[in-house]
């Protein structure tokens, strides 16, 4: 094939179907007559539910997310080098044989350096089998009829070198830049599943939160961040919930922001306008008792206060 995989634009990943076939295509992957390595047992995540309870939540467990199985980067790389994916991907600090493949400097696509700290798996494995689902309007990722650069994989790859290949590409987390700003982080603690986010030029609602500690050290232009709080078990968004974030970073003092229940077009978060340091910092979230009613079923959770600390290098801003 002449193109690599151009748009890596998808959305979630709606191909549940993979997780039933993943070892269809495993043999033929590691070679003609190797044969496939005999079932493993259920993952330590595995999670067990009645029929009944099944049903009640509407066919999927609460909570439930496609995940898409774990790949071997090592084999990603090399069927990305088989599929010239190169030709109109760069990566830095990659080399890739050339061969007769020349840059396709028409159907040129987005670098990909630093790209695996930015989406999840899932992203990319729907932008390689479906990369119309989702469509970025700009160079490098539509062409002149307004549809994705990016060619369909959908019939050409078995399940096992696409995994095998958003594996290679979730592996490439050093270096770059991305205009999304920084890669968000995700931590479970408590009752609460957390992500944050920091978006430079998305002010949200206009506050003046990131004016506290005058003399810091700071970046160049202020920016938003976005704590998401959802509920561990059925990942919902929980609201009602008071949120502070502290910002340390050497040579500095403390800064106490208080976040701001709010929505935007990321969704439903807790937000403020700060000035993040340029360098190394940490930013720990209290996540203190709902303050709504709290029902039987429910009962217990949601009372205890949440500590969670994200230590941020932002390499991936601009």
């Amino acid at each position: 094939m002449s193109r690599g995989a151009r748009g890596l634009v998808g959305g979630a990943l709606t191909f549940a179907v993979l997780t039933l076939v993943v070892t269809t295509g495993r043999a033929q992957h590691q070679g003609h007559g190797t044969a496939a390595p005999a079932a493993t047992p259920a993952d330590a995540g595995s999670r067990k539910i009645t029929t009944e309870e099944l049903h009640q939540s509407g066919g999927v467990p609460r909570g439930w997310k496609f995940a898409l199985p774990s790949g071997d980067p090592a084999k990603g790389r090399e069927l990305f080098a088989e599929l010239e994916c190169f030709k109109c991907h760069a990566i830095q600090g990659e080399s890739f044989p050339q061969g007769t493949a020349a840059p396709d400097a028409k159907n040129v696509g987005p670098a990909l350096t630093g790209m695996g700290g930015m989406h999840p798996a899932e992203y990319f494995a729907e932008s390689i089998l479906s990369p119309n689902a989702v469509i970025i309007d700009g160079p490098g990722f539509t062409g002149p009829d307004g549809k994705s650069i990016m060619p369909s994989y959908a019939d050409s790859l078995s399940v096992v070198q696409l995994v095998d290949l958003v594996a290679f590409l979730k592996s490439l987390t050093s270096g770059g830049g991305h205009p999304h700003g920084a890669a968000a982080a995700v931590k479970s603690e408590g009752d609460y599943t957390v992500r944050l986010e920091y978006r430079v030029g998305d002010q949200g609602l206009g506050d003046h939160a990131g004016h506290a500690g005058h003399g810091a050290p700071a970046a160049a232009a202020p920016g938003h961040l976005m704590v998401f709080v959802s509920d561990r078990v059925s990942g919902e968004p929980v609201p009602y919930l008071p949120v502070t974030a502290t910002i340390r970073a050497a040579g500095a003092p403390a800064r106490v922001v208080k976040l701001s229940p709010m929505v935007g077009r990321q969704g439903f978060h807790y937000g403020g306008n700060v000035v993040l340091p340029a360098g190394a910092h940490t930013i720990t979230l209290v996540i203190r008792p709902a303050t709504m009613p709290v029902m039987d079923s429910a009962r217990g959770r949601f009372a205890k206060p949440v500590t969670v600390v994200f230590e941020r290098s932002p390499v991936f801003e601009r």
